[in-house]
């Protein structure tokens, strides 16, 4: 087997191997150190010695072996020792699946969504430490330090590796589709750096939720957050110019759209919103999907629009959601509807570069080209995106006059 095939495998079976061994070890940080080695070790045997019968199985095997061994030698955890041993891991892996397991336990309330995220993507999502430290780039020990506070955050909490109660799992699930919500808009439009999105973060993130559908089909709300990737994924190829430049939406070939990932997320959004209550991320899905069934920019549904962006809004009270409802506001009953719609915006996104950006796009619709070009220039000086920073500018240097 090819260096790359191990590698696919390796990442699909990672949250499956942590989580069987972290259940028996009752121990998620020792487990996740653990399977990192064991997975290191098959890297380098697989390709050149061809896959053992049961890849999952050896995996458990392997990192069960290092954990006893740590064990060992820690001889004031003699009666942790005592335990393990009595559940050593054989061969023959568990029928269960523990990933799910294992993602509402990364996913915690009690961490923040920056301790939450890296900590997902390393122990669910089977990245290393580099990749996720290159991925929001930091430095490796900063990254590394971040991982371990989770950790010792969620150990600190008493948190065991189990589902949810019942009482438990409306809040956990809504941190477990925020974190995912997050991992992926991460990469899909990155915040910093000078690349327009990070494809392997929103691929992840795309995996994963999967996973999560497939294990809550009938969950609504999680259909619609794989809705809402799938639609804004199917966009990607369109979304940078040939010169890595930042291209609008209106501005996309739509002929670059991937039509099926486009056909996946209208069908799930369309299946799910008849299940019962409504969800925040249904509604993006709609509008979502809206936006890609258009045949042209000027064949968008603008009112349909507005109308969920109304909805959302009651139901979220999220700023940025007003934001993106004076966009709408401004396509359907003109620019200075959509500027309305800003004031008293500034004390709820102090000095968020999104605020400006949009301001100068209505102000620019309403013919004020220097307060526009004043805002463009502000939105740029704000972002920490260069791709961002460089079609901002862009923008203000076209409504300039010539000198």
């Amino acid at each position: 087997m090819t260096h790359a095939g191990v590698d696919v495998l390796l990442r699909e079976l990672a949250p499956q191997v942590v989580g069987a061994v972290a259940r028996r070890f009752r121990d998620v940080h020792g487990a996740e150190d653990a399977v990192q080695e064991a997975l290191l070790v098959a890297a380098s045997r697989w390709p050149d010695e061809g896959l053992p019968d049961d890849p999952r199985g050896w995996l458990i095997t392997v990192a069960a072996r290092r954990m006893n061994d740590g064990l060992r030698r820690e001889t004031a955890r003699r009666r942790r020792e005592v335990t393990a041993a009595s559940s050593e891991v054989n061969g023959a892996a568990p029928a269960s699946d523990d990933s799910l397991t294992l993602l509402f336990l990364c996913c915690h309330p009690a961490l923040t969504p920056a301790s939450a995220i890296p900590l997902t993507l390393r122990a669910v999502g089977g990245l290393t430490t580099a990749e996720i430290a290159r991925a929001f780039l930091v430095p490796e020990p900063t990254m590394a330090q971040r991982i371990s506070r989770a950790k010792q955050r969620i150990r600190e909490e008493g948190a065991r590796f189990a589902m949810p109660t019942r009482d438990e799992w409306p809040g956990r699930l809504r941190s477990v589709l925020h974190v995912l919500y997050l991992i992926f808009t991460e990469g899909y439009a990155a915040s910093s750096g000078a690349r327009v999105a990070r494809s392997e973060l929103s691929a992840e993130a795309i995996r994963l939720t999967r996973k999560l559908c497939a294990s809550l089909p009938d969950d609504p709300e999680v259909a619609g957050l794989l809705a809402l990737m799938l639609l804004n994924e199917a966009r990607r190829p369109a979304r940078t110019g040939t010169d890595g430049e930042l291209v609008p939406l209106a501005a996309q070939d739509r002929g670059l759209w991937d039509t099926e990932l486009v056909a996946e997320g209208v069908t799930l959004v369309s299946a799910s919103l008849p299940k019962g209550a409504v969800g925040e991320y249904q509604l993006q899905a709609a509008i979502a999907a809206l936006h890609d069934e258009a045949a042209t920019a000027d064949d968008t549904d603008w009112p349909q629009i507005l109308a969920l962006y109304g909805l959302l809004e009651q139901m979220t009270g999220n700023p940025i959601v007003t934001l993106n409802r004076a966009v709408a506001a401004a396509m359907v009953d003109g620019p200075k509807a959509g500027l309305a719609l800003l004031e008293g915006l500034e004390e709820r996104l102090p000095a968020h570069h999104r605020l400006d950006a949009v301001r100068a796009h209505l102000l620019e619709m309403d013919g004020d080209r220097e307060a526009a070009i004043a805002n463009y220039r502000t939105a740029a000086g704000r972002t920490t995106g260069e791709a961002e920073r460089n079609y901002l500018l862009t923008r203000a240097a076209r409504l300039a006059p010539e000198r």
